[in-house]
């Protein structure tokens, strides 16, 4: 792909491959997320018997995953102008990169540690952390499974966008610190 020239945007289109990742993150995130707010919408979970920790998460995922979109737009890159007082400067690399290399790790992390646990058993039953009177819920089967299959790479699509975001946005300032000094 080309690269841009103005001073203003300074930062090299993101390749083909990252683009189409970063819509593939949300792809991923929604199965699961339907899935947990559909047992709130059908009614076999109630609002106050748990229906708001699973509207909670879905929304969240959701919202986090939509996010690695501005790893590969230009709203990843500056403030929008609407914002009073920070409207138009740069966001500085590390406050994008950060957040989403610590995200991008945790998530591998408790994806690594989900089938761990389902292939070795090193915990049975996760503690009932909503009350004591709350019904307690069957593991879920095979079907339930399958929606929950397509974040397992939710982590790594994160992590290789954000080193290619931080590839494209290090290199470009270098560009541009150098061509300052030459001119």
């Amino acid at each position: 792909m080309k690269q841009s020239t103005t001073r203003e945007s300074a930062t090299p289109t993101p390749p083909r491959w990252a683009v189409w990742t970063a819509y593939a993150v949300p792809l991923c995130v929604l199965p699961s997320a339907v899935w947990r707010a559909t047992g709130v919408v059908d009614g076999s979970v109630t609002i106050a018997n748990g229906g708001w920790y699973l509207l909670l998460l879905s929304g969240l995922s959701m919202g986090f995953a939509l996010l690695t979109l501005g790893l590969v737009y230009h709203w990843g890159e500056r403030v929008p102008g609407w914002v009073p007082g920070l409207g138009g400067r740069a966001i500085p690399v590390r406050v994008a990169v950060i957040p989403a290399l610590v995200g991008a790790l945790l998530l591998i992390a408790i994806c690594a540690y989900a089938v761990l646990n389902m292939a070795f058993h090193f915990v049975d039953r996760g503690p009932v952390l909503i009350g004591r009177g709350d019904i307690e819920r069957p593991p879920p089967g095979s079907r339930v499974l399958a929606h929950y299959v397509p974040l397992l790479a939710w982590g790594p699509m994160v992590l290789a966008l954000t080193a290619n975001y931080w590839r494209r946005r290090t290199r470009s300032a270098t560009t541009l610190r150098t061509e300052v000094v030459v001119s």
